[in-house]
């Protein structure tokens, strides 16, 4: 499932495509889309955002269309005339402009949200504070987590009412930087280092908005040097070294997952020079180009797994008292 990094870069790049412009057409195979979306022919494009791990496209008649991608969803743009990357049997929702379509492919959820009804929506209006926006309230978000005591930190980092926009590479990731078992609970765990989670996850999520494929490991983080190699610390390489001490990356769903870890498999960790190129992270096309896909769904690594090094983050481990050596 795409993170709210991924969304937030999608949102800007569909915004510099339609974002100010008139919708010459709209279409949609879903009836519950395809009949309101009718009257958006000639609205201007007022804004597009991500909300978390959600996508809303608002129209200056209030209206808002909403897309949650999960695990096949993607958005494209294209210029007019120009052949789509998928068939079009798979568009969810079409938006055309005078420059640019924006195509919704395979999303599973794709809705019109009337005027109004947004802040009222079953989803969207229980959202904890964004992680990336420029008004995120941290303490707001850690007094949210400070609320799912008795959850595992692993978990409680997914829970987007707690805050938006964490998924499984930023938890597990997060969690290694700040050297914290990710099967303790929330309430084991002090005020100062919920503080310090939070602000390290955002870090690492915003240094990843600007272009290139995603990394944590080229910025360097809580003492860790920059690497040049892996993109990740741990996530996705589960039997590898750890980058730091060089004990093997576990990956687990178990309950007490120091002593089960997942074995690593070609399933789980494909090798490197086989992962497939991610065209998510293609930035807008400059005017003569071919569009791109501006999220696609990059697969390979099972979700919902924490990684993490049992060295590094042994059990109850909750935090580093000072920056690693």
């Amino acid at each position: 499932m795409p993170e709210g990094d991924t969304l937030f870069r999608a949102a800007a790049t569909l915004s510099r495509a339609i974002g100010g412009k008139l919708v010459r057409a709209f279409r949609s195979p879903l009836p519950a889309v395809a009949s309101p979306g009718a009257r958006l022919e000639g609205q201007r494009i007022e804004l597009v955002e991500a909300r978390g791990k959600n996508l809303l496209i608002h129209f200056e008649d209030g209206s808002a269309l909403h897309t949650h991608l999960r695990m096949t969803g993607s958005w494209h743009i294209y210029r007019p005339g120009e052949r789509w990357q998928k068939p079009p049997r798979a568009a969810r929702a079409v938006i055309e402009t005078d420059d640019f379509v924006a195509v919704c492919f395979n999303a599973p959820v794709v809705e019109l949200i009337a005027k109004g009804a947004l802040a009222h929506h079953p989803s969207l209006s229980r959202l904890g504070p964004d992680i990336l926006t420029a008004d995120f309230d941290a303490d707001l978000a850690r007094a949210r987590l400070r609320e799912r005591a008795g959850v595992l930190i692993s978990e409680a980092l997914l829970m987007q009412g707690a805050l938006a926009g964490i998924g499984n590479i930023y938890k597990s990731e997060t969690l290694f930087v700040c050297r914290i078992d990710p099967f303790v609970p929330v309430g084991q765990l002090s005020d100062a280092t919920l503080t310090r989670v939070i602000a390290v996850a955002r870090d690492l999520m915003s240094q990843n908005l600007t272009g290139g494929a995603r990394m944590t490991t080229r910025f360097g983080a809580a003492g860790f040097s920059p690497l040049r190699g892996p993109r990740y610390w741990v996530y996705g390489r589960a039997g590898d070294p750890c980058l730091h001490c060089g004990t093997p990356v576990r990956a687990n769903r178990a309950a007490n997952p120091h002593r089960t870890a997942l074995p690593a498999s070609p399933a789980a960790n494909p090798p490197r020079a086989a992962l497939p190129p991610r065209p998510h992270r293609t930035a807008l096309p400059p005017e003569q180009t071919p569009a791109a896909s501006i999220f696609a769904p990059s697969g390979g690594v099972a979700t919902r797994v924490t990684y993490f090094c049992p060295t590094c983050q042994p059990p109850g481990a909750l935090g580093a008292t000072s920056e690693p050596a």
